[in-house]
């Protein structure tokens, strides 16, 4: 196996200079050659890439909900605001059927955005 951004430069710079054919990279390293394809086009490793967002199902439509219930937390003092579990039980009592975890993720990133 090879090592990701040492072998990464080490590669490109063999081929391009001319030393090694891109054959012989693929049989001395035993990648797939749409590996090399990306080695050779990219300067450093792009990881990865999601193409588009995934819906979120279950949190979608109470996703409203939650910006109101952080919305009105503002105005009160900071003891008296609504945590993620709450905001959840509060979600569980209108029929969200979804855990926890979803929740306490859109709270954080609804108040980073604050």
């Amino acid at each position: 196996m090879y090592r990701i951004m040492e072998d990464w430069t080490d590669i490109r710079e063999r081929v391009a200079s001319g030393k090694v054919s891109k054959r012989a990279i693929l049989r001395e390293t035993g990648m797939h050659w749409k590996t090399l394809k990306k080695i050779l086009t990219h300067s450093e490793p792009p990881g990865y890439r999601l193409r588009k967002a995934r819906p979120q199902q279950k949190l979608g439509p109470y996703q409203e909900r939650i910006e109101q219930i952080l919305k009105e937390d503002q105005l009160l003092p900071r003891k008296q605001r609504h945590t993620a579990k709450r905001v959840w039980e509060r979600l569980k009592e209108a029929g969200f059927t979804g855990g926890y975890t979803v929740v306490k993720e859109a709270v954080r990133e609804l108040l980073a955005a604050q």
